[in-house]
């Protein structure tokens, strides 16, 4: 893997969270796709990582979705990609 830039290695640590269950969604995301996002997606990941724990938690066991319809699609870029 190439260099982490500044704001890599900082999105990356914020990826770290307080529930187990959104550190393995979030940090293999950042280290496998992240850098693959063209820029718009990217905001929208830095977005969605400023959200609360228990909203992305809901989010991501879909029990519950984002109002914002670009967090919907990035959540489920998420798990999809994660999928694979």
């Amino acid at each position: 893997m190439t260099e982490l830039t500044d704001q890599e290695r900082r999105l990356q640590w914020h990826c770290r969270r307080g529930l187990k269950e959104l550190d393995v969604i979030l940090g293999p995301f950042m280290d496998e796709h992240y850098r693959e996002l063209a820029a718009d997606d990217k905001a929208v990941f830095m977005e969605l990582v400023d959200s609360e724990d228990m909203d992305l938690f809901n989010w991501f066991m879909r029990q519950t979705r984002p109002a914002d319809p670009e967090l919907e699609r990035m959540v489920e870029l998420i798990l999809t990609r994660l999928a694979r």
